[in-house]
């Protein structure tokens, strides 16, 4: 992971920001992370399922008003894993490595 990291939070509203670090893109050799940022954890977990970001790394979470970050991509990686067990799934190829290096998961075979 490179050494970014916010370095402002701004006065305001209270008000939870995630960022998305992906690794994929097309200038991926000049910045190998991206931050994506969305409003609701919702947001992230569906835009993960449905392919929009292709190779997450990690996921923060920061408040405006309260001045606090966290890193919740084990929650995240956790709730893709619950949703894909309970609708009978594999999880997606491209959110695998970062679900199972984020939930300790060991691949699963999944039959036909």
């Amino acid at each position: 992971m490179t050494n970014w990291s916010p370095t402002v939070v701004p006065y305001g509203a209270d008000q939870t920001v995630y960022l998305v670090f992906d690794s994929s893109g097309p200038s991926h050799s000049d910045c190998p992370e991206k931050g994506i940022e969305r409003d609701d954890v919702e947001t992230i977990i569906s835009d993960l399922l449905t392919g929009q970001l292709k190779a997450p790394v990690r996921v923060m979470a920061f408040n405006t008003l309260e001045h606090w970050i966290e890193d919740v991509s084990n929650q995240v990686a956790e709730e893709i894993q619950t949703r894909c067990d309970i609708d009978g799934v594999p999880v997606p190829e491209h959110v695998e490595d970062f679900v199972a290096s984020h939930t300790g998961a060991i691949q699963r075979l999944h039959l036909a």
